[in-house]
């Protein structure tokens, strides 16, 4: 016997009053189609009504294709820090029966990021299906026992305790060609000036005072801007 969780059947019933009242749109939309060709109404009160069904059945649209089984949505999600420092974070995200779980590591400062993806069907697991949000729970505390193995190591699964006895592929495994690493050469800080350059600066200052006389600041202003380095 199949196992419905709660949240399933009222997700079920959404959707058929989502699409009841789509239907019902569409009906008074043809109802307004025929009148505007058969009764000549005033144009504002013909364009208001209009606009108002256009943005209804948007509205209802949007509000539809948030359930619709096709659509990933997000049901779970954490974050953890592996032993060197790289932070992580996972979303988990629901097609029908199949859950894939997208996980980004970024090494403080950007210069090594890793992405990648893992995969399960959790439906077959009654634990899941009565309650899923003890279920993340579990899966969050997976991800930190096994921080330095996540998009590394194919062959451990990400384990729920509750769906310790259902079947194995209700477990997340790593999909092996989703794994992307990128690594950023690090950015070098400025050369500082030596005090062999400040050396040479002086001596300027003091051949500019020989040969330039009164005109000693002007010479020394001249030949620092030939100077690129600065002190």
């Amino acid at each position: 016997m199949k196992n419905h969780a709660p949240g399933h059947r009222e997700t079920k019933h959404a959707n058929l009053r989502t699409a009841a009242l789509l239907i019902l749109v569409d009906f008074v939309f043809c109802v307004f189609s025929f009148l505007l060709k058969a009764v000549m109404f005033p144009l504002r009160a013909l364009f208001s009504i209009g606009l108002f069904l256009v943005l209804l059945k948007l509205r209802l649209l949007r509000a539809s294709g948030a359930k619709q089984p096709g659509a990933a949505q997000r049901i779970g999600g954490g974050t953890f820090v592996t032993s060197d420092g790289t932070r992580c974070a996972w979303r988990a995200g629901e097609a029908g029966e199949a859950v894939k779980v997208r996980v980004n590591c970024e090494r403080q400062g950007g210069v090594n990021k890793t992405r990648c993806e893992y995969l399960g069907r959790p439906r077959s697991c009654p634990g899941y299906n009565s309650d899923p949000k003890a279920f993340w729970k579990q899966v969050a505390r997976a991800f930190k026992k096994m921080r330095d193995k996540v998009c590394a190591d194919g062959r451990a699964l990400v384990k729920a305790g509750m769906c310790k006895h259902a079947p194995r592929d209700a477990n997340l495994r790593l999909d092996r060609n989703s794994v992307k690493r990128s690594t950023a050469a690090p950015t070098t800080p400025p050369v500082q000036p030596t005090s062999a350059t400040c050396v040479k600066r002086a001596d300027q200052r003091k051949t500019a005072e020989e040969f330039c006389s009164s005109w000693a600041s002007v010479c020394a202003f001249f030949m620092s801007m030939l100077q690129s380095e600065d002190c």
